[in-house]
């Protein structure tokens, strides 16, 4: 059907053509499409970690404000044990971060007790208590002087905050912990105050911003503990990766290992059959005179699937490429009703040529009203059509005079043949009957000419007498044949 109809052919290659078109406009523009929504999301989610971690520093300054406006009245009154519970409940009171306090001081800081340690929490239903009641059991028990939010600062005399661990004070709640070193007056580091921050209400806080409708915000600390998840069970389990499984994700592997190592990047990976796009930096607190300037070590990074960030484009495409199919059958469609009206002359024209080359000349050829080249083409195939039946017209007509002339030099031909067998006959007929008169006449001769001496005068006159009746035959016959040749010349000038 493709070879044999042009329509088709034509409506087809113009489609092709069409589609080639529309389909490297399409791949340009989607490209550059998907380049720029890249970028944008980028860009969007870059400004989202600068407002995560603008609002989760607001935080961790919230907390150490707090505590360090308590810190100033704890080194007032250091030999003042029982204020130290006043102290923790007060820093609790005054921020609402807060879920625990704990002032610890050193073993043999105060006399006749092995250690001292005030604490105060915030339970589930918001009511702050103390260990006051268990205060001889807490001054006995040096045990805290082994744990990270202790050792560290009394070590190294610089707040801290600590990785996530679980405070067995509530719940075994996991928390991030602010630790300030205390200094007596003599400037000897003598215990640690500590206000402990909730990762899961910290996560919670950071869950109500989030980036886009299924993304979200991590938080990450030097060890690889989740500091902000959106998922609470993440914050239990406390490790982003852990490296003895086999078949850990290896591309979230890298990327956790990428952001521990403090890099900033922007990556992809595939988690549950479906594609997600991270972008990560280091987390860095703003720069404020009085403020700690400890490196945290902490990574944050904001997390999207990729139907956030090309959802509505791949929804697009597959639009504009359904649009675009149709849109290329309709137009397929329309091409060929229109190149087929459009080629009908043609095969008028065509039908017409078959039934003249079947020797149809008087084919009618209708007029046209076009003044395209199909119109000229049927203008001009109609007057080749009268022009082709008056020359073959014609030509029937010479051939018709062509047989009637021949059949007449025909018949012609044959009475002269006839003649000229009626004449040999004639003449054959004619020394015939002269063979005879001529034979007497040769004998007649011979006698005289053989006894002229010897014959009598009157056997010479009887021999002249038969010499002469004869030649008198003789003569008649050829005057009878002349007379025949004038009359057969006489005819011949009549007929021609």
């Amino acid at each position: 059907m493709i070879y044999k109809a042009l329509s088709v052919r034509l409506s087809l290659m113009v489609v092709c053509e069409i589609a080639l078109l529309l389909l490297v406009s399409l791949v340009v523009m989607f490209y550059f499409s998907r380049q720029t929504l890249k970028q944008e999301a980028m860009h969007n989610a870059e400004h989202t970690l600068e407002g995560t971690v603008q609002h989760i520093d607001n935080v961790l300054l919230s907390v150490e404000q707090s505590a360090g406006n308590i810190y100033w009245d704890v080194l007032s009154h250091l030999q003042e044990p029982d204020r130290m519970y006043t102290y923790c409940r007060r820093l609790i009171e005054s921020n609402r971060y807060i879920g625990s306090c704990t002032i610890a001081f050193k073993p043999g800081y105060f006399s006749g007790y092995k250690g001292f340690l005030a604490c105060a929490h915030k339970d589930s239903n918001g009511v702050i208590a103390d260990e006051r009641d268990n205060q001889q059991k807490v001054l006995d028990n040096t045990q805290y002087t082994e744990q990270e939010w202790y050792t560290i600062p009394m070590e190294t005399g610089h707040a801290i905050w600590t990785n996530p661990q679980k405070q067995a004070i509530v719940g075994n709640e996991v928390v991030t912990t602010f630790c300030l070193p205390i200094y007596d007056r003599s400037g000897e580091c003598v215990g640690v105050m500590a206000a402990d921050l909730s990762v899961g209400l910290l996560s919670r806080i950071i869950r109500t911003a989030k980036p886009s409708d299924n993304g979200y915000t991590v938080l990450i600390s030097r060890n690889g503990s989740f500091i902000v998840h959106p998922n609470l069970e993440k914050l239990k389990h406390q490790m982003v990766f852990l490296p003895n499984v086999q078949d850990a994700n290896q591309s979230i592997q890298e990327i956790a290992k990428a952001m521990i190592a403090g890099k900033s990047d922007f990556k992809s990976f595939e988690k549950d059959n479906e594609d997600w796009h991270v972008m990560f930096k280091p987390f860095l607190r703003a720069e404020i005179p009085g403020r700690t300037k400890e490196e945290l070590n902490w990574s944050i990074g904001v997390v999207y699937p990729d139907d956030d960030i090309f959802g509505d484009y791949n929804l697009l495409l597959s639009y504009v490429l359904a649009i675009a199919i149709g849109g290329l059958l309709l137009f397929y469609l329309l091409c060929r009703l229109i190149t087929h009206r459009q080629l009908l002359p043609l095969n008028m024209l065509t039908t017409t040529a078959q039934h003249i080359a079947q020797g149809h000349y008087e084919e009618t050829i209708p007029d046209t009203r076009r003044d395209d080249e199909i119109g000229q083409l049927q203008e001009n195939f109609q007057q080749m059509q009268r022009s082709l039946s008056t020359h073959i017209n014609t030509l029937e007509q010479l051939t018709n005079a062509l047989q009637k002339h021949s059949k007449e030099l025909r018949e012609a031909y044959q009475l002269a043949q006839e003649g000229d067998r009626m004449k040999t006959a004639f003449l054959h007929n004619m020394t015939n009957q002269m063979i005879a008169p001529s034979q007497a006449i040769k004998e007649s001769v011979e006698t005289i000419c053989t006894h002229y001496h010897d014959i009598s005068q009157q056997q010479v006159d009887h021999e002249t007498d038969i010499i002469q009746q004869e030649g008198d035959k003789i003569i008649d016959l050829l005057n009878h044949l002349l007379q025949s040749a004038e009359k057969e010349n006489g005819k011949e000038v009549t007929h021609e």
